[in-house]
């Protein structure tokens, strides 16, 4: 029983290569953060090493460790399980050697080894090379899934040797449903969850569970509408601590980054009258009252600004400046009758 919620391509093409005995070596997950790589990725695992004859079936000896992280072999690599500290932001060459090493020896208590790489996209440029050799030369009893949001950060030699599988965003409806039928989880807040979660299933799993994850949505939500009243000397000292948030937490400010596009789509949503999609439901009446402010083209402008932004600093540019372009790209809030009017046009 596959637990991923949604994905039903992927895990038809995977089951189906466990059915034939035709599975790659390794496999490339790409998708957004939460939207279920890890999950699909533990579910091949425990498929591939299952010990009942309809696999995953997440009862036998080896499945729940597997899900436990106690299986012998298998292992997740990532930042999280480095040990290198706190600090460090690559994945670097010497956690890859570790890995060739154990991918060399037998399996100890299952039927493969499966090292799952946990945002392959920090692969430091000497890790990835060293990885690739080992991708250009399958090993036995040995399967690599990779784990990423964005493959184009993957030198294309790495990128060639898995097999990619793409994992895209659910509607908020079918996370809705799985969540009130799966987790048991209120309707009207299952509803919110879903909305606010941009499609990934496990957002919104955490958030059922964690109540200071909505309230961080919160908070960034209420520093949008601030931005959107600040004039340039405002935006520029938010710029300045996000820059040092960046330097210690990349992806809260990516989750920012896509909680801002969102509410900008909320806003062209209403702007064509199209209220009801907004995913942002318990904003609903502040994001008509904004929508007002401006033009249907001025949203659309600030949309493609923050999806610029978003890509450029997962391409390591300059961070202070690209959040400075766009600064000026987001209006002020009223257009001459603000503190001090964004322009729009470059």
């Amino acid at each position: 029983m596959w637990q991923v919620i949604g994905q039903k391509r992927a895990v038809s093409l995977l089951q189906n290569g466990i059915d034939t005995g035709r599975l790659a070596h390794a496999y490339l997950l790409v998708g957004p953060a939460h939207v279920g790589k890890m999950t699909l990725a533990v579910n091949l695992a425990q498929a591939l090493n299952c010990e009942s004859g309809d696999r995953p079936c997440l009862e036998c000896s080896a499945c729940r460790k597997i899900a436990s992280g106690t299986h012998a072999d298998v292992q997740v690599i990532g930042l999280a399980s480095n040990g290198d500290g706190a600090g460090t932001k690559l994945i670097g060459i010497d956690r890859i050697k570790q890995l060739q090493h154990t991918a060399n020896l037998p399996p100890f208590e299952g039927k493969r080894k499966v090292f799952i790489i946990d945002g392959a996209e920090l692969l430091s440029i000497e890790a990835a090379n060293c990885l690739l050799k080992t991708l250009e030369e399958p090993m036995d009893d040995v399967t690599f899934i990779l784990l990423t949001t964005n493959d184009r950060l993957l030198p294309e030699t790495v990128v060639s040797r898995c097999q990619h599988l793409e994992l895209r965003p659910l509607a908020a409806a079918e996370i809705e449903t799985a969540l009130v039928e799966k987790h048991n989880i209120e309707v009207e807040r299952a509803r919110l969850l879903a909305g606010i979660s941009r499609g990934c299933p496990g957002w919104a799993l955490a958030a059922a569970e964690d109540g200071s994850l909505l309230q961080q949505h919160e908070e960034m939500i209420n520093q949008l509408v601030k931005i959107l009243g600040a004039d340039y000397e405002e935006r520029f000292a938010f710029v300045v601590q996000t820059t040092a948030l960046f330097a210690q937490n990349r992806a809260t400010v990516y989750d920012m980054l896509d909680l801002w596009s969102n509410f900008w789509r909320d806003l062209m949503l209403v702007k064509m009258s199209c209220a009801s999609l907004i995913t942002n439901i318990d904003k609903k009446d502040e994001i008509v009252k904004i929508a007002e402010r401006y033009r249907l083209s001025e949203v659309n402008t600030v949309i493609r600004s923050i999806q610029a932004a978003s890509e450029q600093l997962k391409q390591n540019a300059n961070i202070r400046l690209a959040l400075e372009v766009l600064m000026l790209d987001i209006p002020g809030k009223e257009r001459g009758g603000g503190k001090q009017a964004a322009p729009i046009n470059r």
